[in-house]
């Protein structure tokens, strides 16, 4: 079984394209664990802000499977694959971590943005602190407590997956 972390995120409709999203990542990963949602403005362009969270796993799907289901699911959910790199999300799922796995295909793993993005940073600590970063070589909540961009703010909202 593979430990997985999938980052979620939406600013548009986000309360219910976030909790669409969760709900169905949940079918696929029942005994999973959620972060708490947090929202924060839009970095890279202007735009509405974010809800954006982080859902902790374990599975026995192959990572090619992995990227592919939520790739269908964003897409399930009205995500274009037109849509400029920095832009409005209906829905945006990305793959954080499988395992330690290092690797630029089929997803770049881990993930560059868990290091640069609070929004994802921190929702990531609050369910896999202990989790270590295969590449940085230190803990999540290591990683947590040596990053500093007061340019990104963000804060918790109440969340109720529908």
């Amino acid at each position: 079984m593979a430990q997985i972390y999938i980052s979620l995120g939406s600013n548009v409709n986000k309360e219910h394209n976030l909790a669409v999203g969760l709900n169905t990542l949940l079918t696929y990963f029942p005994n999973s664990i959620h972060s708490s949602v947090y929202e924060s403005e839009a970095v890279g362009f202007a735009g509405s802000n974010f809800y954006n969270s982080v859902l902790g796993a374990h599975t026995d799907m192959a990572l090619d499977d992995v990227c592919l289901l939520l790739k269908r699911i964003e897409l399930e959910n009205g995500r274009t694959r037109q849509d400029k790199k920095f832009s409005p999300r209906t829905l945006d799922l990305d793959l954080l971590f499988y395992d330690d796995v290092v690797c630029d295909s089929p997803a770049q793993l881990p993930r560059d943005e868990v290091v640069k993005n609070a929004f994802v940073l921190l929702p990531l600590q609050e369910i896999a602190a202990d989790f270590y970063h295969p590449t940085e070589q230190k803990t999540i909540q290591e990683i947590y407590r040596g990053y500093h961009n007061p340019q990104q703010k963000l804060w918790k909202v109440e969340f109720e997956s529908q």
